[in-house]
């Protein structure tokens, strides 16, 4: 590997462990101030809140990501993710006043056509839908067990939904760009889960 990839690779790590940090940081502070995502009443500080966010949201994030970046790779094309450290911050303090601006970063590749372009943005919030899937049923155990699947699943599915917005960069503008059916379908299972969550239908 030459030095300058090797420093590319290294910089994208670096990049997403502080974008994973930042996120887990963020959600934790809104679990612990101000209680939002989770059903359950298990009252835990902030350091074992992020440790919890790192394993729930942070892992939201990563994934997400990771999906757009290797579906990109499937189609040919060379992807990094690109952490916005300004963003980063302003995700946190958002949270120290009880609301969450979440755009740390993104995954840049080459311009595509529409359709991949569109499968691409597809592959993230279709993550978090299964992701959701797996938190679920952890809800139904006690304890820290139950507050890492129902922050799961309420984090997943706010991903899922806010990311297929079809507005700006977010993945939902790509999707509609490309197919309005597919776009009409995925936003119908998002949005869902995302109102769910939100509602409380979801843990």
């Amino acid at each position: 590997m030459s030095t300058t990839m090797r420093s590319i690779k290294e910089t994208e790590l670096r990049d997403l462990v502080a974008a994973w940090l930042g996120i887990s940081i963020a959600f934790a502070i809104l679990y612990v101030v101000y209680g939002f995502g989770s059903r359950t009443n298990l009252d835990i500080g902030l350091p074992v809140a992020i440790v919890i966010c790192a394993v729930t949201a942070g892992v939201a994030f990563l994934l997400h990501e990771l999906a757009h970046k290797f579906t990109a790779q499937r189609f040919g094309y060379p992807a990094a993710f690109k952490a916005d450290y300004n963003m980063l911050l302003l995700a946190v303090f958002s949270a120290m006043v009880g609301f969450l601006f979440a755009a740390p970063g993104a995954v840049y590749h080459p311009q595509t056509t529409e359709r991949e372009s569109g499968l691409i943005a597809l592959a993230g919030p279709a993550t978090n839908v299964a992701l959701l899937a797996v938190f679920y049923p952890l809800y139904l155990f006690p304890g820290v067990v139950g507050v890492v699947g129902s922050l799961g699943v309420w984090i997943n599915a706010f991903l899922a939904g806010f990311n297929m917005i079809p507005y700006g960069p977010l993945d939902g503008k790509k999707v509609w760009n490309w197919s309005k059916p597919v776009y009409v379908a995925s936003f119908a299972v998002c949005g869902s889960l995302a109102a769910g969550a939100f509602i409380g239908y979801l843990p």
